[in-house]
């Protein structure tokens, strides 16, 4: 199959540069997209081309579709890359490049819609026999349906956006007493972030682990999974470390997993890359959650167990070519951990742009780090705050945790506050060390950590 001539990558940052050198080995031409405040960066450097689509505001820039159809256009652009945020799960983008006559690569519009449909994403689910957490089987319609839904999965409870993502929209309801408040919050966050206030709900299990799977399918239909990954290190729903393989993985629990996902993502028709995320409960049950439909921030840890690359993959699958390898060419060696280096205070999380006066990355055996940021670099206050990932592979986890806190140490980042002292102190923590964490680490990590 013909690959590409050209990639437009509507992004910035990291995720630019990620893609930008996945096209270049395969011998595609780039260009990137970028607002005047990122006119200097390094995406911008290592493009072939690069076009300037607006000032720095977002909806002004990277969520401004015609001026990326347009951009595509003058570089005569076959493709286009939208990486992960931004446009990346838009339909509507989507739709606008077929129109324009431009491959997005990605799944479908379908396919993004329905993953963005948490509530419908469920019901499909449960009718092709994808175990899904108890919960209400349609969308809420107003406070007393709320109540009777609860009551009859029983307290605690979770109420969620049917378009959300990233936390947002979403509020954990102990008690009876809780619900009206916890429900319209939950209601008008979720319009104010997607312009949709419709919410579901699910019985909330608080002793879980955050499990998920990478896939990858052509247009024929054959899917295969790429192992699991452990994200259940989180702040405000936010993951910030993550791991692969899950520490308790078994090849048992890795085919029960990786047949749910391949089973679900059969059931969306699902095309290209993406992720299917599960919960994983104290008995070992576990539960499907939503459908990524975008290249993953932490895609790295399983780049690194599995020797594959997923943007290579995800070009070539957009390009028509079917599936090379089959499920049982998967192999899977080591132990791989990543840490998402924020520029914000370690200690309160607080943004903290500025001017990177000194910026000298790790390195070695078995380290990899994917930024776009360079000494010199202003960090703008516009977007996301991740400026690095810090990726590591051991022959096994004592080994990667090891060698993070090794790279971690190495890194020198002058003239703004990052995460890192965050990071080494989490590497450290016995919770952490011994693997027998949840997504409630956090909590528990700053209760030891204060009474220390």
């Amino acid at each position: 199959m013909k690959l590409f001539k050209k990639i437009l990558i509507a992004n910035r940052g990291e995720i630019a540069i990620r893609i930008i050198r996945a096209c270049h080995e395969l011998g595609i031409e780039t260009a990137v997209v970028y607002s005047d405040i990122d006119r200097d960066t390094l995406p911008v450097r290592i493009a072939h081309e690069a076009v300037c689509i607006g000032p720095a505001p977002s909806a002004e820039s990277y969520l401004n579709i015609p001026a990326i159809i347009s951009a595509a256009e003058i570089t005569d652009a076959e493709a286009i890359h939208p990486g992960y945020g931004f446009l990346a799960e838009n339909p509507q983008f989507v739709e606008a490049c077929t129109a324009s006559n431009i491959t997005f690569i990605g799944p479908t519009a379908d396919n993004i819609r329905l993953g963005g449909d948490k509530a419908k994403a469920r019901r499909i689910m449960m009718k092709k026999g994808v175990p899904v957490v108890p919960g209400s089987d349609k969308p809420i319609s107003d406070e007393a349906e709320a109540m009777e839904t609860a009551k009859r999965i029983g307290f605690p409870v979770i109420v969620k956006a049917s378009a959300g993502g990233g936390g947002k929209g979403m509020r954990i309801v102990p008690e009876e007493q809780y619900l009206g408040k916890m429900y319209h919050m939950a209601q008008k966050e979720a319009f104010a972030a997607f312009g949709n206030g419709e919410l579901y709900m699910e019985k909330y299990i608080s002793d879980m682990r955050h499990i998920e799977i990478q896939i990858l399918a052509d247009k024929k239909g054959n899917i295969i999974h790429l192992g699991e990954r452990d994200c259940s290190i989180q702040r405000r729903h936010q993951k910030l470390v993550e791991e692969a393989p899950f520490v308790l993985s078994t090849p048992k629990f890795r085919k029960k997993v990786g047949d749910a996902a391949i089973k679900a993502a059969r059931a969306m028709k699902y095309r290209n890359a993406g992720t299917v995320e599960f919960i994983l409960d104290s008995n070992g049950d576990i539960y499907f959650m939503e459908i990524n439909t975008r290249i993953q921030v932490e895609h790295p840890v399983t780049e690194m167990i599995t020797d594959i690359d997923i943007i290579k993959e995800q070009i070539k699958l957009a390009a028509g070519s079917m599936l090379s390898l089959k499920q049982s060419d998967v192999k899977f060696s080591g132990h791989s951990i990543e840490c998402r280096i924020n520029a914000e205070d370690p200690e309160s999380f607080i943004p903290s742009p500025g001017t990177v006066s000194l910026f000298i990355p790790p390195g070695g055996h078995g380290v990899r780090t994917d930024t776009a940021a360079f000494s010199g670099w202003k960090v703008p206050a516009y977007y996301d705050s991740l400026i690095a990932k810090v990726i590591v592979h051991g022959r096994d986890r004592e080994e990667a945790i090891m060698r993070m806190k090794r790279a971690l140490s190495e890194f020198v980042i002058e003239g703004i506050k990052t995460t890192i002292p965050f990071y080494l102190k989490i590497l450290k923590d016995r919770d952490f060390i011994s693997g027998t964490y949840n997504t409630h680490f956090l909590d528990n990590f700053k209760k030891a950590s204060a009474s220390a």
